[in-house]
């Protein structure tokens, strides 16, 4: 049996059977929306990029909010002794909250796809692959940031607190492109290649690049490998 699938349909399911989710996505697509409808309007300019760029930053608060709760909750009520008992392992309990999180980002950038057809429908220049990349990133970016948020969850009974260190860590993630200015250009070139930005504005250039990708798989195996550690944790004490 695929205890994975069926862990992530409950957690979707959970999703949509609270107003929480709904508020979540509705507050998403209203700030993506009006950041891409600026520049229509107000330049008469219709294109993706100022959505790529604004999106980057709502998930900095979109996807903590998403994430806090998926084992911080179960720890706090304790239901989380119940699924271990069952007969999963705790990697297939922290994949199943990982797709589970991942369908709720990517069911947001599907309905952004309206914004897509709007450009199509004003018969702006469209760069097919640029638009592609762009949503990659914005996928593999949104991977990322929910392996984070599911590892802060595992720490903590706490929803808030999983919040907040989950916003901590992918905000230094994030503003780490910002810094290197102020870094000796010894160490700027390492520092760079930390920092998520950089990654991520190399994809929606249109470039697909194997170190860009390495580099998103690496952090998402990375924070999901320490999830099902903080996991295991628990039965040594």
């Amino acid at each position: 049996m695929d205890y994975t699938k069926i862990i992530a349909k409950k957690e979707i399911n959970g999703y949509f059977n609270a107003a929480s989710a709904y508020i979540i996505l509705v507050v998403f697509l209203l700030i993506s929306g009006w950041f891409f409808a600026s520049p229509l309007f107000l330049n008469n300019q219709a294109d993706l990029r100022s959505l790529f760029g604004i999106i980057p930053i709502i998930y900095i608060f979109f996807i903590p909010a998403i994430t806090m709760g998926l084992l911080a909750r179960e720890r706090n009520s304790g239901t989380i002794e119940l699924l271990t008992t069952l007969p999963l392992n705790d990697a297939e309990i922290i994949m199943g909250k990982f797709w589970a999180s991942l369908s709720i980002i990517t069911t947001g950038l599907i309905f952004t796809l309206i914004h897509f057809l709007t450009i199509l429908v004003l018969g702006s220049n469209i760069d097919f692959g640029a638009i592609f990349c762009g949503y990659l990133g914005l996928v593999l970016l949104g991977a990322v940031y929910s392996s984070i948020g599911i590892f802060t969850s595992s720490l903590t009974g706490n929803q808030i607190v999983a919040f907040i260190i989950s916003f901590f860590i992918i905000f230094v993630l994030f503003i780490l492109e910002y810094t290197l200015f102020f870094l000796p250009s010894a160490i700027a070139g390492f520092f760079q290649y930390l920092s998520i930005g950089y990654h991520f504005s190399n994809i929606t250039r249109g470039v697909i690049d194997t170190r860009n990708l390495v580099y998103f798989v690496s952090l998402i195996i990375l924070f999901l490998r320490l999830a099902i550690v903080s996991m295991q944790s628990r039965k040594w004490k």
